[in-house]
């Protein structure tokens, strides 16, 4: 499959973070040409650039993605109140079913607003992978581990079914297999230990929410006698493998740790402010120990939506908020969250995150002609603070189109909707 795409402003995002406005072949799953001249050649796609911007795909570092189902079920509730009475009693009654519905109906709303790779962290895994993979979005397929079990497997199958959920999904073009101990405070050092083995033993990605609450820190703090951070630290999880999901309550020493042992870091501020954990992750911090940062939404559950747009805007201005300084985080910092950031916390910088010849064809175009967007003194400004994921009109990952000026190409829209609707309306009852 080949596509052209004429005559657009191009965001590479590469590393001189190049604008330029020009031409893109795609031929296969590659960025082939990348040129301010015309590029005469034949193409199964043909797409008029006018009025447009194309830019990587955005990349979502943290997510769950069937909790679309419980989008706006149990808003504006105390986080322990929030689990125990909603999310959990839901939660024991999924199935492959219910899972697939919601999976779909979270990479219809990533696909609309310009998401092209995800690090899940949920139950049913294989269910959510067989969607993304016929779907066609790159993902990472964490594995949840919880040692009081999940709805799917008991506590004694877990640690084997994720050996072989692992070797399932090692070798996939789209999709890699991640291990996701859910917590440090639902996690017994001996799970930990084990994660850490099967992640080294196959080399792929951990995943874990970490030091998300002040609650949190000090409970582990009480029962380890040590801060989370310094926890994963004993057991070896602090690694080049690791993305540590939050971090709204970690310090400048627990940041040098992070910083020597290659460790990554996903921001949800949007979940975090929604919940109020109370915490800010030290993004600042964090960039200047050159500690590698991506952009999560969350679950839609505690966001609501899956927009990284949305969450890019609330990312610039929390921290400006935050610290009384209106430059403390610009707009081309926080892009690189959504795009390279994002693809360095996967590992994956030297495949996707910017527009580059020879890189996979992971890409979308924002429609410009739009009076929120106009004038367009500053492209990336308006990526941050005046655009939606609304704005998106085609995504293409892997160099196949998903959705082409607004019309979905691997999915059925109206289908989709009513199915999640249906599964909710059962899940709730």
């Amino acid at each position: 499959m080949s596509i052209l795409i004429k005559n657009s402003t191009i965001l590479t995002q590469n590393e001189r973070r190049q604008q330029l406005h020009g031409n893109i072949y795609i031929d296969g799953q590659e960025v082939v040409q990348i040129s301010k001249n015309p590029i005469s050649i034949e193409a199964d796609y043909k797409i008029d650039g006018r009025k447009k911007l194309v830019l990587p795909g955005l990349i979502n570092t943290h997510t769950h993605i069937p909790m679309t189902l419980l989008r706006g079920y149990g808003d504006d509730m105390v986080l322990q109140k929030w689990l125990e009475e909603r999310i959990w009693p839901v939660e024991a009654k999924l199935n492959s079913e219910s899972v697939e519905a919601g999976t779909k109906l979270g990479l219809l709303e990533m696909i609309a607003s310009g998401t092209t790779a995800f690090l899940d962290m949920y139950f049913f895994e294989d269910t959510i992978g067989e969607v993304a993979e016929k779907i066609g979005v790159r993902g990472f397929l964490g594995f949840a581990l919880i040692d009081s079990g999940t709805p799917q497997y008991s506590a004694d199958d877990l640690m084997p079914q994720c050996e072989q959920f692992v070797r399932r999904w090692k070798n996939k073009d789209l999709l890699q297999p991640a291990i996701a101990p859910h917590g440090v405070y639902t996690c017994s050092p001996e799970t930990l230990k084990k994660s850490l083995e099967i992640a080294d033993k196959y080399d792929v990605i951990l995943h874990i929410h970490c030091s998300e609450t002040r609650k949190e820190v000090y409970d582990v703090q009480k029962r380890y006698g040590e801060r989370p951070v310094g926890h994963l630290k004993k057991y070896g999880l602090l690694c080049k493998k690791m993305v540590l999901a939050h971090c709204g309550w970690i310090t400048k020493n627990e940041i040098l740790d992070i910083k020597k042992r290659g460790t990554k870091v996903s921001h949800n501020p949007v979940s975090n402010m929604k919940i109020a954990t109370g915490g800010y992750a030290p993004i600042p911090e964090l960039l200047e120990a050159n500690v590698p940062v991506g952009l999560g939404t969350d679950g839609a559950a505690s966001n609501n939506t899956l927009d990284m747009f949305d969450t890019m805007k609330f990312c610039a201005l929390v921290h400006k908020q935050h610290r009384w300084d209106p430059i403390i985080l610009p707009a081309q910092t926080v892009v690189d969250f959504a795009t390279i950031g994002g693809a360095k916390c996967l590992g994956v910088e030297k495949e996707i995150g910017s527009i580059e010849e020879g890189k996979k064809a992971d890409l979308i175009m924002i429609d410009l002609k739009k009076p929120h967007l106009t004038p367009q003194h500053d492209l990336i400004s308006h990526l941050v603070y005046a655009s939606r994921g609304s704005d998106v009109c085609t995504t293409i990952v892997n160099g196949k189109p998903l959705m082409l000026e607004g019309e979905f190409l691997t999915l059925n829209y109206d289908d989709i909707l009513e199915n999640a609707e249906k599964c909710a309306k059962e899940l709730i009852s």
